[in-house]
């Protein structure tokens, strides 16, 4: 039989020729299926649970900002711009901010870390830079409140000489509130105008050190003692009232993933995708009929990967294609791809996983339903990723074995012989034999041989005893073939219905000796 070649769009409408084709959302962009595992910047230690505020500027519209664990409302100025997936450093989009305007984060409810009248414990930020300039005075980062004796309070991440610049002031206090302790300190190396760079400040009330980390490399430990060393009372942060935070205020460049933590973070993993990679995998595909055997398993994609010297806008692409043939790219990202079938799509997950290489010839691979994984790896580095545009099955649609012809049947005392020339079908591997008292019934149960259907084997007659003498009785054979791998039947047509009526008196020798 030719191959079936049935295409399917997300699963969906179905084409002439059978190829089953499963394409990506986002067609020959890399919106396809990817290898992200997380978010990016995703501390080790860390949990969902540890989050306080996480703003992923990912929404097309910057008036959708939004810190998605609840803690805090946000305003975004009308002069910030929406950076699509191409120009962001994770996710679908980053904050692209033009030296004017900024996104106002206030807290509304109590389990912000920064509400009125918190005392802080441990804590971490963290954010991606992309500076267009790095000026001096650049305001990437600050937030201000009033506290008790109605005094200033502010943290401020400014530009200053290429390096960013934190400021305390009025923020860390006394256990008992009646001293104030400012800091200030700046990273040693200075940051590179477009380039992406992670930002990450810590802080552990247990010791007082607060550590900040550039690109997971330490560029400044200082400690909130009144020594400034590892010894001494630890003054902690108190927030005051009306505290606001302004991201990107006289800031031109981009900024992506900010994110708060309620506690003292481990060193985070600066890598976009995560080493262990991730995995797509599809539902239960119907290829339409029990049996179909699976030629070919067909797909294309590549790997996009974007540099951190720079924005697409840059120029920073580096990209590979492939169609079929083992997924494995130059920078070592790659894609691993399996598939499993069966008869029911609720039992897939009983059936053990088959490694393919697309585009190579399948054997043994049947099943009227298939699934298929594809696991994603990164490069070396983790900063680029693989993605799949298409998976074409093509294979040949399960044909049940064609009805037996000539059927007979030919009445005796108590029973009726069949007889019958064998399917035309190379795959039929034995009859069903079907009887009963009433036309168009076709389980009946009045033979010695058992309820109706019989099963004949592979033979091309049958004697149906234990009948009721004087009724009649309609019968049809079926050709059935195994389906693979089971004992299960798949039942082809039915012949055309043949009737007789046993008579006590008859015998086999008025219409020949048969095997019984």
């Amino acid at each position: 039989m030719a191959e079936s070649r049935t295409s399917i769009t997300e699963i969906g409408t179905v084409r002439a020729n059978p190829v089953l084709a499963i394409s990506s959302a986002g067609g020959t962009s890399t919106a396809g299926y990817h290898a992200a595992t997380g978010p990016l910047g995703g501390m080790s230690a860390l949990t969902e649970s540890a989050l306080d505020m996480s703003i992923s500027f990912d929404e097309r519209d910057t008036g959708l900002y939004r810190d998605t664990v609840g803690n805090y409302r946000t305003t975004v100025s009308r002069e910030v711009q929406a950076a699509d997936r191409a120009n962001a450093r994770a996710g679908a989009g980053a904050a692209l901010f033009n030296g004017s305007g900024a996104v106002t984060v206030r807290p509304q409810n109590g389990n912000a870390l920064f509400a009125l009248n918190s005392r802080i414990r441990d804590f971490t930020i963290e954010f991606w830079l992309y500076p267009l300039n790095m000026e001096n005075g650049e305001q990437i980062l600050s937030w201000i409140a009033t506290n008790r004796d109605m005094a200033l309070q502010r943290v401020h991440c400014s530009a200053s000489r290429n390096r960013l610049n934190w400021s305390f002031i009025n923020f860390f206090t006394s256990t008992n509130g009646s001293s104030v302790l400012n800091i200030e300190f700046s990273g040693r190396a200075p940051l590179v105008p477009k380039t992406w760079s992670h930002h990450l400040l810590r802080f552990d009330a247990t010791t007082g050190m607060i550590e900040y980390i550039v690109d997971g490399v330490s560029e400044s430990i200082v400690y909130a003692t009144p020594t400034m060393r590892e010894n001494g009372e630890v003054f902690t942060p108190f927030t005051g009232n009306g505290g606001v935070f302004s991201l990107g205020d006289r800031f031109m460049g981009l900024i992506d993933e900010f994110k708060i933590h309620k506690v003292f973070a481990g060193r985070t993993s600066i890598q976009k995708y995560a080493p262990a990679g991730g995995r797509m995998q599809t539902a239960a595909i119907d290829l339409g009929e029990k049996n179909s055997g699976v030629v070919r398993i067909e797909a294309s994609g590549g790997k996009v990967g974007i540099k951190r010297t720079g924005p697409a806008i840059s120029g920073g692409i580096n990209s590979e294609y492939y169609e079929n043939g083992r997924f494995r790219f130059s920078d070592n990202a790659e894609m691993n791809f399996f598939v499993r079938a069966g008869e029911n799509p609720y039992l897939l997950n009983t059936v053990q996983w088959t490694n393919f290489v697309p585009g190579a010839e399948i054997n043994g691979l049947n099943g009227r339903y298939v699934q298929i994984a594809v696991d994603f790896y990164p490069s070396a580095d983790g900063e680029t990723s693989p993605y799949l545009e298409q998976i074409r099955v093509v294979y040949i649609p399960g044909e049940p074995p064609m009805p037996p012809r000539n059927l007979t049947a030919a009445a005796v005392d108590g029973g009726v012989l069949l007889r019958w020339r064998s399917s035309p079908s190379t795959n039929s591997a034995g009859y069903l034999v079907y009887y009963s008292s009433v036309r168009g019934e076709l389980f009946g149960t009045d033979s010695s041989l058992g309820s109706s259907p019989v099963d004949a084997g592979n033979r091309s007659s049958l004697f149906i005893g234990g009948l009721k003498n004087g009724t009649l009785y309609y019968f049809r054979v079926a050709a059935y073939d195994y389906i693979t791998g089971t004992t299960e039947y798949y039942t082809g047509e039915f012949s055309a219905e043949v009737t007789a009526r046993p008579l006590a008196g008859l015998s086999l020798s008025d219409i020949g000796t048969e095997a019984r």
